[in-house]
């Protein structure tokens, strides 16, 4: 589908989506957002829901300003994948071992490891800039300065929620390796902090949402959060990257024989904000809930823990600031999830994956995310798929 312009009050609102399925309250915070005064432009992509300040699955485009709600508070949440030289038929019957080595390798949910880990030790991992990255660190906000060591152990692990490490097949029959995670802690940290500082400041007084409070340009404030902002962003993509390597490392241990070789990785933020010019104007572009679909970019566009997940390229549609949904958006809550499903549900819904079945990730059960396939269906003029991958093993935080 091509999208649908809704009326706002600063700019029109692009929907790749149908408005109809669209609750309430999200599309209230999307004309909340077309409100704001820097706004110069919204893109909703068809994994739209409700969140903090502004909607999971919209694309802001704002001169001179930066709203860190809309941002998130997973600064430089994104996705990971890799093509692998293994095969289905490398695959073994029973897949509980390999989850279980997985999850021995990367901590999940507030886990952190014992110590930090040493990039050098990683197989074909760069480590140029990593001494420069963490001392940058110096600079981020006090506020957060007693977290180091924490954000150090956290650094290569996986976090809780709806982030994962998978072990997928694509329809050729080749598999694949895939995780989804973020900034950690102290991404989110470093949010809290200054969301709480861009709500106290005065030209944030009159706006429909506090959580709409932005920093503008030429401002202690912005250059502080901006900083912070692409430093956590930074953090974020080295997370995946050491996780990816630890994820490598048990595969080549667990598949010795078959001596498994991989194609250069697939990487995507999808809470960020990137600086992007557009009609000639300098934009600073939220991506909350969102890819960049640059044209001939790889994305990845995942599905719920059951259903599969697709690698996408980016078509360069500007109309969507060349934008594209991040996964399948729920359907439900978290809460209501847990009220309409069962442990046995979870069972039903996810045969066939070697993963968790257990009352601690009913929430993330396939029936409270919005159909994949309907997702990519409705942005064909975004992206082209390249592969659709099938999990056989997930890894919840």
């Amino acid at each position: 589908m091509s999208y649908v312009e809704m009326p706002g009050a600063k700019v029109p609102i692009r929907m790749w989506a149908d408005p109809a399925t669209i609750e309430g309250s999200a599309l209230q915070q999307l004309q909340n957002v077309a409100t704001l005064p820097w706004i110069k432009g919204l893109a909703v992509m068809p994994d739209v829901h409700y969140g903090k300040g502004a909607t999971v699955g919209s694309v802001i485009a704002m001169h001179g300003a930066v709203c860190p709600a809309a941002v998130g508070v997973d600064i430089g949440c994104g996705m990971s994948a890799v093509r692998t030289s293994l095969t289905a038929n490398d695959l073994p019957g029973d897949l509980s071992r390999l989850r279980s080595k997985i999850e021995q390798s990367i901590p999940v949910g507030r886990g952190m490891h014992d110590s930090p880990v040493d990039p050098g030790r990683l197989h074909g991992f760069g480590t140029s800039g990593w001494d420069g990255f963490w001392g940058r660190f110096e600079g981020v906000a006090e506020a957060v300065k007693f977290r180091q060591e924490r954000a150090t152990k956290q650094m290569g692990t996986l976090g809780s929620g709806n982030h994962f490490v998978e072990v997928c097949t694509d329809t050729t029959g080749s598999v694949w390796l895939m995780l989804h995670s973020g900034s950690r802690n102290i991404g989110k940290e470093l949010a809290e902090f200054h969301i709480g500082v861009a709500q106290k400041l005065p030209h944030n007084q009159g706006l429909v949402d506090r959580d709409l409070a932005v920093f503008v340009a030429d401002t202690p404030q912005m250059a502080a959060y901006r900083n912070d902002l692409f430093w956590a962003q930074e953090y974020a993509k080295y997370n995946r990257t050491i996780m990816m390597a630890l994820l490598k490392d048990v595969v080549r241990r667990e598949f010795k024989k078959a001596k498994p070789t991989f194609e250069p990785e697939i990487s995507a933020h999808h809470n960020y904000v990137a600086e992007e010019r557009y009609d000639g104007m300098d934009l600073l572009v939220t991506r909350k809930g969102a890819i960049r679909a640059g044209s001939g970019e790889y994305g990845i566009i995942p599905g719920s823990m059951g259903t599969g997940s697709y690698i996408v390229k980016g078509l360069g549609n500007e109309k969507a600031f060349n934008s594209a949904s991040h996964g399948a958006g729920r359907r439900m809550s978290r809460n209501a999830a847990k009220r309409r499903y069962t442990t046995k549900d979870l069972e039903e819904q996810t045969r066939g994956v070697e993963c968790r079945k257990d009352s601690g990730v009913v929430d993330e059960i396939p029936g409270a995310y919005k159909p994949i396939e309907q997702v990519i269906d409705q942005q064909r003029d975004l992206v082209e798929v390249v592969a659709k991958l099938k999990q056989v093993v997930c890894v919840k935080g």
